[in-house]
């Protein structure tokens, strides 16, 4: 990092680095900590005072995922994403979402070989044939430009900011239904999107509680006036996703008239339910107001390839699957919360499967050789996007976008190189980093196969198939309790480096910090009981079982315990869970 004095006091500090990210969401988020645990030098340029996205204070949307609230069960993401989530868990008791923010900049800022530049605009690019030299961003709290050079570049913006900065192909509004074929599309193509979003948040007190609507504000007298009736305003902790606008507006130039639009109507939705009848919110007062819009759809890069309806459908089983979703095509009507007065619902869930693959070349664009994507503007229809968009499926894209970005540094490749050179190594290191990804197994060590596997219960075969989770009525798991250990013991005296652990996360449970839903209302405030808390790694010497490690207060499904000495043998025992009499483990290796 350089920083050059400039005579009018505007500073410009220059960044030479591996991967550059733009977007500190949740799939940049993802993305940034991938490529930077992978060895690459990483800046991750966000232009708000905290990370996260919509899943920050700022905007507080729960993180939705291919297990759709549980319901379709054990495809919750796991990797980065189910990290953060049990870091939550273990430090967020009141699910506060300060305290989710601080966790986020914790991660990233302590992260080494991570640069964070927060407050940071990207307003420029500068080419050098096809590919991206560098972009320019201006630090509103430092009155300072960051340049950033690097070699790849992934834009995790979610408005997809490099596209008009660097001439990336990219699409808004809807695809045609003869294009790709897509029943679920509009008949003629058209500039549509789904809209964004504004919510509040209420909370209950012991007395009754007064509110006057502000005069600028709409008025609503009765239960037509609004989406779903009496019906959609019953739970009222966290406002509502249908107080929406911006499909039929352009979805990024007129945020800030939307954003007007919408406080008016919120507003006006929270004078229904206090002074329009009796509702039973008569202790209920505003506590928070939702000033920056959750949006959902604007610019889609073209990439490698378009992930379709038709893609989704049949579930994706791509050759090059990094990610996947699962998520529903739940495809919001443009005209948003005036869509009642058309007669059409606010939404539409097209069935999805859970899992979907979503290849590799989704994230990757098409006529700029070192540009990459994550989140809702990667390469996809509007149709299969208002699946993809939901921010679990994000942060898998992310992770796999962050990590390939880091191979590509590593070998002096292109993004779509490493796909065709390297994409085995790629997901076979997303797996071990303990992403899911459908229909692709973990490749076991040599060691492992081969070591005789004994346990002190039951079967513990499943820990070396290869699948650390349950798959379909498959549990892939050993199941123990406190004192119960499992152990490999090989045929000669074996370096081993480290030894990985893949623990009962309770991935069947629902783990969304959310005040959206009432079902979502007791959400993990704590870490799971069936989680291993404490273990400790024994190694085999000359015939006898010493020490080598243990694991103290453990909170996080996948362990990574080094090692680094030559044994005939590895033990791992667990000594003790955070609540239940027994759990399950998915996965032991050593490598």
């Amino acid at each position: 990092m350089e920083t050059l004095p400039d005579r009018n006091g505007i500073k410009k500090t220059l960044h030479e680095v591996d991967v550059c990210v733009v977007g500190g969401g949740m799939a940049g988020i993802c993305a940034a900590l991938s490529a930077a645990r992978h060895g690459a030098r990483v800046v991750l340029m966000h232009e708000r005072p905290v990370l996260g996205g919509n899943a920050s204070s700022e905007t507080r949307v729960h993180i939705c995922g291919a297990d759709h609230y549980g319901a379709r069960k054990n495809m919750r993401e796991t990797g980065v994403l189910e990290e953060l989530r049990l870091e939550n868990a273990r430090k967020n008791p009141n699910s506060n979402f300060s305290v989710w923010d601080a966790i986020l900049y914790e991660k990233v800022h302590f992260q080494p070989g991570l640069q964070l530049l927060l407050n940071c605009t990207c307003l420029q690019a500068e080419m050098s044939g096809g590919q991206i030299a560098s972009v320019t961003g201006w630090q509103l709290t430092t009155e300072t430009y960051h340049r950033v050079t690097a070699k790849i570049f992934i834009d995790c913006s979610g408005d997809g900011i490099l596209a008009p900065l660097t001439g990336a192909q990219f699409r808004m509004g809807r695809e045609g239904r003869s294009e790709f074929g897509e029943s679920i599309a509009p008949e003629s193509p058209d500039d549509c999107t789904m809209g964004m979003t504004i919510c509040f948040q209420s909370r209950e007190y012991d007395s009754p509680q007064v509110f006057e609507k502000p005069s600028w504000a709409y008025t609503y007298d009765t239960e037509d006036e609004l989406p779903y009736g009496a019906a959609g305003h019953s739970w009222w902790t966290m406002g509502y996703w249908w107080v929406e606008l911006g499909g039929e507006h352009h979805s990024i130039y007129d945020t800030e008239y939307l954003r007007d639009e919408l406080l008016k109507i919120s507003l006006g939705v929270w004078d229904h339910i206090k002074n329009k009848g009796d509702h039973g919110a008569d202790n209920w007062a505003l506590e928070w107001l939702q000033f920056l819009p959750a949006k959902r759809e604007s610019r889609r890069y073209i990439g490698d390839h378009v992930l379709t309806q038709l893609d989704v459908e049949s579930e994706g089983r791509f050759d090059d699957i990094v990610a996947y979703g699962g998520w529903s095509m739940d495809d919001h009507h443009p005209a948003g919360f005036l869509a009642a007065r058309l007669g059409a619902p606010a939404t539409v869930f097209h069935p999805a499967p859970a899992p979907y693959g979503i290849p590799y070349r989704c994230l990757c664009s098409r006529n700029v050789e070192n540009l990459m994507f994550a989140g809702r503007c990667a390469s996809a229809t509007h149709s299969a996007m208002s699946s993809t968009r939901v921010m679990g499926t994000g942060c898998s894209m992310g992770q796999a976008a962050g990590t390939a970005a880091a191979m590509a540094t590593e070998h002096g490749l292109s993004p779509l190189e490493v796909g065709t050179q390297h994409i085995h190594a790629l997901q076979q290191t997303l797996i071990r980093d303990d992403s899911y990804i459908p229909w692709v197994p973990r490749e076991i060590s040599a060691a492992v196969k081969t070591a005789e596997i004994t346990a002190s219960c039951g079967d513990p075969e499943p820990v070396r198939d290869g699948w650390n989770r349950p798959v379909g009525d498959d549990e892939h798991c050993w199941r123990c309790s406190p004192g119960d250990w499992v152990a490999y013991t090989f045929a000669e005296s074996t370096m081993v480096d480290e030894v990985s652990l893949v623990l009962d996360s309770a991935l069947d449970d629902v783990v969304a910090m959310s005040y959206h839903q009432p079902q979502l209302s007791n959400e993990w405030r704590k870490v799971p009981d069936k989680m291993a808390k404490a273990l400790h790694v024994d190694g085999l010497v000359d015939g006898e079982w010493v020490h080598v490690a243990a694991v103290e207060e453990n909170y996080q499904r996948l362990v990574v315990i080094p090692v680094s000495r030559r044994l005939h043998g590895v033990r791992v025992t667990v000594d003790a869970l955070w609540g239940r009499e027994s759990t399950r483990v998915f996965a032991f290796y050593v490598d």
